[in-house]
């Protein structure tokens, strides 16, 4: 069956509105700091309440079966409208730091049903070139993740309230378009009941887990990254004396990667995911292997060049790995496989985070921290000989 020219385009469009949520509230920090006195830790926490909200959620999901058992286009929408409403709520004047956290939290758990879901949605539709496919999927979700970067950045006289109000919106809009446009794709296999040993099921296949590990690998650097980004931008004018918009050029070394997602996705046409996921794993641990050096120079555009080409390579591989991933799962499990996945790559994240964040007083050389995962991830494909 020939899947209708505007499923894709739709999926992606959807993806991007609602994972605008996800660092919504680190693009505004410094005002959220300012409106509601909070301490200056609020970031890390921010990150990880947002991230546990993630783990927790997906856990809940692929537990339940949820992707798998029920419409995913339902399952999306739903969750899209519940994410935004959490997020919606930190605009109340009378949250205080644990309110915050606690809508953080709500945002990420319900972002579990976005993110894996329309992965998913995607694998319904795409049984082949699902690559290509999840390259632009992942794409939009990384651009959407740097939106509100942009936001903040584009103009200092945006407020706060404002840009999380787009965010909500453009969520719930990202729900309707999954809801009303993309049914139920031709190659979903739904499971027949609730299968409550799935996870354990699906961890049973040798060549499942390895590119698992692949993926748990490329997360330990991955939103680590990310949430750091304003800092290395930070530190980087205050050691070099530039003035660089900080805002902007996170927006613009995320964005990138969303750039490189879709690129990978036309490589791994020609030479499969896998090869293309390695690639991608080992410029990225170079790129943390070599972070303090190069940034350390103070030279701006070496520093831009590099930090663009890691914001490249650091997600390029995700697509890849998700599509390896859902190729290796039980096909009546796919989206419990992608999901719980999903939940244990951002476990990693948390502590990865933690990791790092106890050795932030020195300069650059956190990120050597980084390089562990790609590097583990590499060693993880470079033992599987399979797609």
């Amino acid at each position: 069956m020939k899947t209708p020219k505007h499923i894709l385009p739709v999926i992606v469009l959807a993806q991007f509105l609602c994972t605008s949520l996800w660092f919504a509230t680190n693009g505004i920090i410094d005002q959220l700091v300012n409106a509601f006195n909070l301490p200056e830790t609020a970031l890390g926490n921010l990150v990880i309440a947002i991230q546990m909200g993630f783990i927790l959620g997906t856990l809940c999901y692929a537990f339940f079966n949820i992707a798998d058992r029920f419409s995913p286009s339902r399952v999306f929408f739903i969750s899209a409208v519940l994410a935004a409403f959490a997020n919606f709520s930190v605009c109340w004047g009378g949250n205080l730091l644990w309110s915050i956290l606690t809508l953080r939290f709500l945002t990420g758990f319900f972002l579990a049903g976005i993110y894996p879901v329309g992965m998913k949605i995607a694998a319904d539709y795409f049984e082949k070139g699902l690559g290509k496919s999840l390259g632009f999927l992942v794409g939009a979700l990384v651009v959407g993740t740097a939106l509100p970067h942009l936001l903040n950045g584009v103009s200092s006289s945006i407020s706060w309230q404002l840009i999380l109000q787009i965010t909500s919106v453009l969520s719930i809009l990202g729900g309707l378009l999954i809801l009303l446009f993309v049914p139920n794709g031709p190659y979903r296999k739904p499971a027949q009941k609730l299968e409550l040993y799935a996870i354990k099921n699906i961890f049973a296949a040798k060549k499942f887990r390895r590119v698992a590990f692949g993926y748990f690998g490329h997360m330990w650097e991955l939103y680590t990254f990310w949430a750091l980004l304003p800092l290395i931008v930070e530190t980087f004018n205050e050691l070099s004396g530039n003035n660089l918009n900080i805002s902007i050029y996170t927006f613009s070394i995320i964005g990138v990667g969303g750039v490189a997602c879709m690129f990978s996705g036309y490589i791994s046409t020609k030479i499969g995911p896998r090869k293309t996921a390695k690639t991608a794993l080992l410029i990225s641990a170079l790129c943390c292997l070599l972070s303090p050096l190069i940034l350390s120079f103070n030279a701006l555009i070496p520093a831009l060049v590099f930090l663009h080409i890691w914001g490249a390579a650091v997600v390029a591989d995700s697509p890849m790995l998700s599509t390896l991933v859902a190729n290796n799962a039980y096909p009546q499990l796919k989206g419990t496989a992608l999901t719980i996945v999903n939940c244990l790559g951002y476990l990693v994240t948390i502590i990865s985070l933690q990791i790092v964040l106890v050795n932030i007083n020195y300069p650059y050389y956190y990120l050597l921290l980084l390089a562990i995962g790609p590097i583990l991830g590499f060693i993880a494909l470079y033992k599987t000989k399979y797609d």
